[in-house]
């Protein structure tokens, strides 16, 4: 395993992390904010697709873990946003 592998990883899977729990804990303060179960899941997702579609190059100008990151914090927006509007 490569050190730089998994310090790409563990970037990735904080900001989901701490992506779902900002959704969790908006949802607990702010109740018309509460999204449900399933997309507040929506960053966790994120970075298991990064996980499974990551087995070795070539990656493009669009794969970084900066871009993976903010699919994620999107993600969680994503999620707040239907739990507003939904």
């Amino acid at each position: 395993m490569n050190l730089e592998n998994a310090r790409e990883d563990v970037i990735v899977a904080a900001a989901a992390a701490v992506s779902t729990i900002a959704v969790a804990v908006i949802g607990r303060v702010i109740p018309v904010a509460d999204p449900g179960t399933v997309p507040s899941l929506a960053p966790i997702g994120v970075y298991l697709v990064y996980l499974f579609t990551r087995k070795g190059g070539p990656y493009t100008a669009l794969d970084t873990v900066r871009n993976w990151s903010l699919l994620a914090i999107a993600s969680a927006l994503a999620a707040l946003g239907y739990g507003v509007l939904g």
